[in-house]
């Protein structure tokens, strides 16, 4: 079954040029670490994030100083949708939308009165503008956190219904819900049961997920469970390491789920036995470094690289290209046919010249 097949049905919302939700592909999103008061950094950062292939940046805006990061970068023209990360002050979710930013993260909750909610409504609405509805277990509001007794799905979920409730009261609609928890399972159950009381699109994430390699694994798992259920409009793998790691995080998520409209080169190979005589860890991973050198991580092709000829060809028939090891050798194949044998050390290199003879 393809994935759009069992895909959540959301409505669409336009951020910058890129649509989120529908049968859009599942934007990648990351956010900056650096000083939000240095706008060259903070701009160099983002162009980074975007030829790593992030779809949609957030910034943090702390300030009304910070404003002028914001006005600058948009200025500077990133060639990105740019979202400004927003808590408590509604003045600066304001003077942002006056800037021009493409989103505005809030959490209503943390904004204050009803006037000061409205009056961000009012401010996006004008400039078409859409907010992002951020709740995460450490921002749950006190009577909700009282009754549920602790951040649990049940607890999160009412939590989003009730912020976009909040906007939807002034007629704003233009809302991306985002329910994270550092909990991998709460994560996943409260997205599931958000997914079911409404059409909004979801931004899934997994919060204060570690390290870049605790974090992926936490990403993987919760990310990918919900995209595996058809839920999930936009990703974020959040990791304490650089950002562009994210990027990378949250497109080898998406190949690995073979998701529609993700284009990029899929590596297939064994965890080799007793049976493989090349030194298939060795040759993966050169070829993986050759493979992001040579940028041709973009290209829309299987590649598989097996031990051996015993279950090579045949557990990767599906590969455009592949090679089989043999003793000091291998066989090249492509869907499955035999095309002919290159010694170990030009494997690599035939692989990387099939790749750009097929595109």
């Amino acid at each position: 079954m393809r994935y759009n097949e069992i895909r959540r049905k959301t409505r669409e919302i336009a951020v910058g040029n890129v649509l989120v939700g529908g049968n859009h592909p599942i934007a990648i999103q990351s956010m900056t670490n650096t000083d939000p008061h240095d706008a060259k950094a903070t701009l160099d950062q983002i162009v980074r994030l975007r030829d790593a292939g992030c779809d949609i940046v957030r910034i943090t805006v702390p300030d009304l100083e910070a404003v002028k990061t914001v006005e600058a970068v948009k200025k500077a023209d990133p060639g990105i949708p740019v979202v400004a990360d927003i808590h408590f002050d509604y003045k600066i979710a304001i003077a942002c939308a006056e800037a021009g930013v493409d989103k505005i993260r809030i959490n209503p909750g943390n904004i204050g009165s009803r006037e000061r909610i409205e009056k961000v409504c009012r401010a996006c609405e004008k400039r078409h503008i859409p907010i992002r509805i951020g709740v995460n277990s450490g921002s749950l509001e006190k009577d909700i956190l009282a009754r549920y007794g602790h951040p649990c799905p049940e607890a999160l979920c009412e939590s989003a219904l009730a912020n976009a409730a909040a906007l939807e009261e002034f007629g704003f609609s233009d809302i991306v819900l985002s329910i994270k928890a550092s909990n991998v399972r709460d994560m996943i159950l409260a997205n599931r049961l958000v997914a079911k009381e409404t059409d909004y699109p979801l931004h899934l994430g997994v919060t204060e997920a570690g390290d870049a390699h605790m974090g992926q694994l936490k990403s993987a798992a919760g990310i990918g469970s919900l995209l595996c259920d058809g839920i999930g409009d936009t990703i974020r793998v959040s990791l304490t390491a650089d950002p562009v790691l994210e990027v990378r995080a949250a497109k080898d998520i998406l190949k690995a789920l073979e998701t529609e409209g993700q284009s990029g080169l899929r590596v297939v190979s064994c965890p080799t036995c007793g049976r493989t005589k090349i030194d298939l860890i060795g040759l993966v991973s050169l070829f993986e470094e050759r493979v992001r050198a040579e940028k041709l991580d973009t290209v829309p092709l299987k590649v598989a690289l097996m031990g051996c000829v015993v279950n090579g060809p045949g557990e990767a028939r599906e590969a455009d290209i592949g090679v089989a090891g043999g003793c000091g050798e291998a066989v090249l194949f492509s869907h499955g046919e035999i095309l002919g044998k290159i010694p170990e050390d030009r494997i690599v290199e035939t692989l990387i010249k099939e790749i750009k003879k097929r595109f």
